[in-house]
């Protein structure tokens, strides 16, 4: 059994190889420049320190494009792998997700309608993508709960997951549908769909940001009764959890994280499949080490994926999506297999 000191030294490793992550994908691209030159770009636009040896172009690449594109991709990275490792806990089912629990489809297409009728609220400025994001990934929640107590009293974790892919595929139906009769917006929608972290500055860091503090923090308060709740509701609520209070707000915050991560970046994939699978081979079942532990490795895989689509057809760029899937793919795989007959 691996000590506290030991995991706590484990999750400060990867940290540092996040922060390793982030600093080459900043690093890496048309423009080069050293790790000195990156923190005196950094000390000057937040400190007022003079970097008179960057060029300005140099320091508008570094600071405006590439910094925030990077720290998007780890925010969002972590909210979606920080939200499967909630969903799968709560479904006690290896193959749940937000993907397959329909949030991300619900999500995804809110915000398709949003940008094909030109929807916004101007009160709530940047804020209204990723609010919106959040409502709809609510409502497919209610939804898939609904339906599977209409058919299943027991709501068990396997009737959630089909409800929610069957749900999944009728959302991206009727996202097809609003593609097909929106041929203005069709382009948008389709790059929006692929996922991308391309041209999103500041602006849309800024949008993430609440949002992750919020989901994070306050799962981070569940993780005893997530621990309890993966040996079963029945034996949850014999120790004295509140399962019927428990489940609805887990999934609820879970869907505060990746309907924001949607709005943000589209629809990536297997970030939050994958993940939370790695953090339990590396930290066992206690969720106060997986939930951290989802989201540096998500966060961390985020990046990298974002640093191969812009890297491997440079100028060019491949969606984040398709890479993701590619490395996920074969490494759940290899995860399901090897750990098959083995409990979440």
């Amino acid at each position: 059994m691996v000590s506290k000191k030991a995991k706590a030294f484990l999750l400060i490793m990867l940290l540092l190889l996040a922060l390793a992550s982030i600093i080459m994908s900043v690093l890496i691209g048309s423009v080069r420049l050293n790790v000195l030159d990156i923190f005196s770009i950094i000390a000057e636009r937040i400190f007022g320190t003079p970097a008179p040896h960057i060029s300005d172009i140099q320091k508008e690449i570094i600071w405006n494009i590439r910094l925030p594109r990077v720290l998007l991709a780890f925010l969002a990275g972590g909210a979606l792998a920080l939200g499967g490792a909630v969903v799968q806990s709560v479904l006690k089912n290896p193959l749940a997700s937000p993907y397959t629990m329909g949030v991300s489809a619900g999500a995804s297409l809110a915000i398709s309608i949003i940008i094909a009728f030109g929807i916004s609220v101007p009160a709530l400025g940047i804020f209204f993508r990723p609010l919106v994001g959040f409502l709809a990934g609510i409502l497919a929640v209610v939804s898939v709960i609904m339906l599977t107590l209409a058919v299943d009293k027991r709501t068990t974790g396997m009737t959630i997951v089909l409800t929610g892919m069957v749900l999944s595929l009728f959302y991206s139906a009727i996202q097809t549908l609003i593609s097909a009769v929106n041929q203005d917006s069709i382009r948008e929608i389709t790059v929006w769909q692929m996922g991308s972290f391309a041209m999103r500055g500041w602006i849309f860091v800024y949008m993430m940001i609440p949002f992750f503090v919020i989901g994070v923090i306050s799962l981070m308060f569940f993780n005893r009764e997530l621990d309890v709740m993966t040996l079963g509701d029945e034996q949850a609520r014999s120790i004295g959890v509140n399962t019927s209070f428990v489940m609805p707000m887990a999934l609820s915050l879970s869907a505060l994280l990746v309907g924001a991560s949607v709005a943000v970046s589209g629809i990536i994939g297997f970030v939050d499949l994958v993940t939370p699978h790695v953090a339990r081979r590396l930290f066992g079942s206690r969720h106060i080490y997986i939930m951290p532990a989802s989201v540096i490795i998500g966060g961390t895989m985020m990046v990298l994926a974002d640093l191969a689509a812009r890297a491997i057809i440079a100028p060019a760029e491949l969606p984040v999506g398709a890479v993701t899937a590619v490395i996920g793919v074969p490494f759940f795989c290899y995860i399901f297999f090897r750990g098959r007959g083995k409990s979440v």
